[in-house]
């Protein structure tokens, strides 16, 4: 556990449990040296927790007997990561992570001062996990500490929230929500709610959020048009990466085409030896790669940067067929 907070914390559910530690076999559970545990131990009783030790070759360490646990001192960013990080540990296919992780989380908010134990207690209840990649590597969004919770406890309360949102194209304006829940998917959250001037559920993504405020009005919850959050707005990305409608005309049957790539594309008979087909699709290398498979002429009807695709195949293609052997 090279992570100075989160072997802390680990320690400190340790000792919660109030038995008697030998310092051999808390050094063991905790992956570190018999020094750096001594450190450790030092920490905690710098914040307050009265942490007893035994020496000689069978002492050890315990929490002192009817003692009250001093709250957990951390400030908001520091509570907010602890949470997030917990409950993507209870999303690990670990076996025995997610139990685990679950009541770390309610460990160590017990210890937290009342305001941030109310905020990280809301984000844990009112955060739906969504087990997919949707965001490539590399592009998850930051998103305020602040922001994050204070939607959390909106949700939690059924309070109309007011905001700020910068849509995809840049353009900024003002947004009246009854929130509903916060969804974590791929790299980036999002916040599922009814937006009351478009009359309609959106989506929207927590770091183009700004300045969120509740604004005192409470609201009966309305019945979601899908089976969760994390399905509503999976399928609103779903339809926003499907951003070519594909055409083509193929010099072949379309009995021969349906049989070749029938199953991800529509294929309309334009005469005995031709066909038109449809797809959509988020990347175009996908049509490139399925023309290929049909094994015919073809003459592309749109999109225009489709065309420029398979030129930019073609030329890699005639290179390597062009190639020396063996170079």
């Amino acid at each position: 556990m090279a992570d100075t907070g989160a072997r802390m914390l680990r320690l400190l559910s340790l000792l919660q449990t109030h038995r008697y530690w030998p310092g051999a076999e808390l050094a063991a559970r905790l992956r570190v040296s018999a020094r750096t545990l001594r450190r450790d131990v030092g920490r905690l009783r710098e914040l307050g927790y009265p942490v007893r030790a035994r020496r000689g070759a069978d002492g050890g360490y315990q929490l002192a007997a009817g003692a009250a646990l001093p709250p957990l001192v951390v400030d908001d960013e520091e509570a907010v990561a602890i949470a997030v990080g917990l409950q993507a540990a209870a999303q690990n296919a670990i076996e025995g992570i997610a139990d685990s992780s679950v009541r770390a989380l309610a460990k160590v908010a017990q210890v937290m001062p009342a305001r941030l134990r109310r905020r990280v207690e809301a984000l844990a209840a009112m955060t739906v996990p969504g087990r997919w990649d949707a965001v490539p590597p590399g592009t998850a969004a930051r998103v305020h500490p602040g922001v994050l919770t204070g939607v959390a406890l909106a949700c939690r309360d059924s309070e109309r929230l007011r905001f700020r949102y910068t849509a995809a194209d840049g353009r900024t304006a003002a947004r009246h929500v009854e929130p509903h829940r916060l969804v974590a998917l791929g790299r980036r959250w999002y916040l599922v709610g009814y937006d009351l001037a478009r009359q309609d559920w959106r989506s929207f993504r927590l770091d183009r959020i700004a300045e969120p405020r509740g604004t005192g009005s409470r609201f009966r919850p309305r019945e979601l048009p899908a089976a969760d959050a994390a399905a509503f707005v999976r399928a609103g990305i779903d339809a926003a990466l499907a951003a070519y409608d594909v055409q083509v005309l193929v010099d072949a049957p379309a009995a021969a085409v349906r049989e070749r790539i029938g199953r991800w594309s529509t294929t309309e008979v334009v005469d005995a030896a031709r066909c038109r087909v449809r797809m959509t699709a988020d990347s175009l290398d996908w049509p490139v790669m399925a023309l290929g498979v049909v094994g015919a002429d073809f003459l592309v009807l749109s999109p225009p940067e489709l065309l420029d695709r398979v030129r930019d195949w073609g030329r890699r293609f005639r290179r390597a067929a062009s190639a020396p052997r063996g170079g």
